[in-house]
């Protein structure tokens, strides 16, 4: 099955009232995990790789600092492996570009075979946001590329993304937005945070979503919603990361319930990273309590002293770039790296397996047409 842009898997999700998870990927095995569970459950997958990923699988391990050639570079290799493992695939498959920082890196990443893209100017006033997204959305549209925007302010932080508090979305705005850009989806503001500090027991502002989605019916104006900052951060994975020394703190995500409920107001698309995260470093401290002798292996060693000298970070990339090869093309040298990969793949379809029977994306892969890039430039075109 081709991988396909992110329009047609929005028109099911609008028309038969579920959720798609938004899922991101930092390596060759962490895609390969993410598809193969999307397909035990028979549902399409969003593979999402946000700007500075592309940056960290073009190899630069202090990703904050990525050059639009790590970009370029990072963008083929996550494409070559949707590609390897997703092109002979049952279920229909995205790949995401999440924050698009400017025109530039969303061609990088069309470039390296995105079929979708997300262009964040957020933090632009509303008319400049306006004209950013319009020239995104004129070169992807004419390529068959989908196109996400965003309006309103998340708070927390995610990669480069950071602001103190949240602007909510104005209903009004969002669809003006919608009208003068031509998205196909757009991120808002109604509650959720990046990062893994949300806070206990967020209540989300349902009636945001509510208005939009109503306003847009009413102008006859499709457009999916979609929730970023949306981690659930489960209390049982950041518990066992600390009992294995880790130093996590004050980490509180969304909830289920909260998200579930959004789904039924009109959330079509939601994101989540954080999770996948967490769920990784847990199997990797895992791996070195049970298996001590792996500490001074030639190999992993390294992840191993990584891992215990930054206790309280919980993103796999500052621990796995002793392995940088196997991250960005998947070669494996030996059995130890092969645990290793094991550890993180059963991570990622721990978090993913239950996402997707919670948003509701189970058995829904049938419901998505499958048009090639070729097509959608021509339904673009109308």
């Amino acid at each position: 099955m081709p991988i396909i842009p992110l329009r047609p898997l929005l028109e099911a999700t609008d028309k038969y009232n579920f959720a798609q998870g938004a899922f991101n990927v930092n390596a060759v095995s962490q895609v390969k995990a993410a598809i193969e569970v999307h397909e035990m459950f028979r549902s399409a997958a969003i593979l999402q790789g946000a700007d500075l990923a592309n940056g960290f699988m073009g190899g630069r391990g202090d990703f904050l600092k990525s050059s639009l050639e790590d970009k370029r570079i990072g963008a083929k290799n996550i494409g070559d492996a949707v590609r390897k493992f997703g092109e002979n695939s049952p279920i229909p498959i995205v790949l995401h570009l999440d924050h698009g920082r400017d025109f530039d890196s969303v061609k990088a990443a069309i470039d390296g075979g995105y079929t979708s893209v997300m262009i964040d100017g957020s933090s632009l006033p509303f008319d400049q946001n306006v004209e950013l997204t319009r020239e995104v959305v004129k070169y992807a549209h004419a390529r068959g590329v989908s196109v996400e925007g965003e309006l309103g302010v998340l708070a927390g932080v995610e990669d480069h993304v950071f602001a103190e508090s949240s602007t909510y979305t104005n209903p009004l705005s969002a669809v003006e937005f919608f009208r003068k850009t031509e998205v196909d989806c757009l991120a808002i503001s109604y509650g959720t945070m990046h990062g893994a500090v949300k806070g206990k027991d967020v209540k989300l502002r349902r009636e945001i979503v509510t208005a939009i989605k109503e306003c847009l019916k009413h102008e006859k104006i499709f457009g999916v919603l979609v929730s970023h900052g949306s981690s659930t951060v489960p209390k049982y994975i950041v518990d066992e990361i600390n009992n294995l020394g880790g130093e996590i703190k004050n980490a509180d995500g969304i909830s289920v319930n909260e998200l579930k409920q959004a789904i039924y107001c009109g959330i079509g698309k939601i994101n989540v990273d954080t999770d996948l995260r967490l769920a990784v470093t847990r199997n990797l401290k895992e791996f070195f309590k049970y298996n001590p002798t792996k500490r001074d292996s030639a190999s992993v060693g390294a992840i191993y002293q990584l891992l215990e000298e930054k206790k309280n970070q919980f993103d796999p990339r500052a621990f796995i770039t002793p392995i940088m090869d196997t991250v960005m093309y998947g070669n494996i040298p030996d059995d130890d790296v092969a645990a290793v990969v094991e550890c993180m793949e059963k991570g990622v379809k721990e978090v993913l397996g239950t996402l997707i029977v919670e948003f509701g994306s189970v058995g829904k892969a049938p419901l998505v047409e499958c048009p090639t890039l070729e097509e959608m430039i021509e339904r673009y075109k109308k």
